[in-house]
């Protein structure tokens, strides 16, 4: 059996995202209340094939103890490196690899990557191909609708489903959409359909505007057979979103203290191999612990001010 198949009949996952979900964060989110699957942020697979990149893509696959089961989330363009990267996910401690396309990001899709695959249908088949003859660990997709039409998902997500996917991850919404309208909840009857039709083994994931486990529920009261649902930007509003428990001011920053003992702990790792850990990035994160209670505005904009850990620790301190 897969990781897929050994999932609750209903399951939620972290969605990947680049720069956040890093094994720093998906230890914060285990300790807030992990969902039943992780996923790693991008992993280009050219660097991986590359002298040059592969220190950094390696940094990226670090697997932590609290991770598993975990999938790899890949990207690019490059049949044969999927092949290469698909090779080395196992003995990494990945349960299986999903490859990204649906990713609107204008350089990944400049680059042929990320939902610019929608475009190229042979391409996207060899990279499924490579991918799955290289490993024995599952492979799943994660897309969008389309690429500038909603109307695009009748015949682009047919051509993945018959690519015998573990599991099919569709954010309700096109690349051209990004996320300036709401999701197109309408046609998860149809994509439902059209995988009972075609590949009724594969898993079927669901993502777009579904913030918290309350929401998720309430999606497969009304649509028992989509298996999975995907959260991304909900943990933004409430790390904890995989629960049904609502925090409280002293628990989140107890939990903002918890991922800066976990930034300094990674950066010191990093630095002892040559490498660093980004401060700048940390601060996207400072709304997650520091909002919705008096003078919040207020102190996020001193910590915004801030340069190291020691002195966000010593702002929180005096506040």
């Amino acid at each position: 059996m897969n990781v897929w198949q050994t999932l609750p009949s209903h399951f939620l996952s972290l969605a990947p995202m680049e720069g956040v979900t890093d094994v720093v964060f998906r230890q914060v989110i285990a300790k807030a209340g992990r969902p039943d699957l992780f996923f790693t942020e991008f992993t280009n697979v050219s660097s991986f094939a590359s002298e040059r990149g592969r220190h950094d893509a390696l940094a990226r696959l670090t697997v932590a103890p609290t991770d598993p089961p975990i999938i790899a989330q890949i990207w690019g363009k490059e049949p044969a490196h999927f092949a290469e990267l698909a090779a080395a996910l196992a003995e990494l401690g990945f349960s299986g690899l999903d490859i990204n396309m649906g990713c609107p990001d204008r350089h990944v899709n400049k680059a042929g990557g990320g939902a610019a695959m929608i475009k190229t249908p042979e391409l996207v088949i060899a990279c499924i191909k490579q991918a799955k003859t290289h490993t024995d660990l599952p492979v799943s997709v994660k897309t969008r609708l389309g690429f500038s039409f909603v109307e695009e998902y009748q015949t682009w997500l047919p051509l993945l489903l018959e690519q015998q996917l573990a599991n099919l991850t569709v954010h309700l919404r096109t690349r051209k959409e990004m996320s300036k309208v709401p999701a197109h909840f309408e046609l998860i009857p149809e994509i439902i359909k059209l995988r009972d039709q075609i590949s009724p083994n594969t898993k079927l994931t669901i993502n777009g505007d579904i913030k918290d486990r309350a929401q998720a529920e309430a999606i497969w009261q009304d649509y028992p057979a989509v298996d999975g649902i995907m959260i991304g930007r909900g943990v933004f509003t409430n790390p904890y979103c995989f629960t049904t428990h609502q925090p409280t001011q002293a628990e989140l920053l107890d939990l903002f203290h918890y991922h800066l003992d976990l930034y300094d702990a990674r950066a010191a790792e990093l630095a002892s191999s040559g490498s660093r850990y980004p401060y700048e990035p940390l601060k996207h994160f400072f709304k997650i612990y520091i909002n919705n209670f008096p003078g919040s505005k207020e102190l996020r904009a001193q910590l915004m001010e801030a340069k190291s850990t020691a002195e966000l620790r010593q702002i929180l301190k005096n506040s």
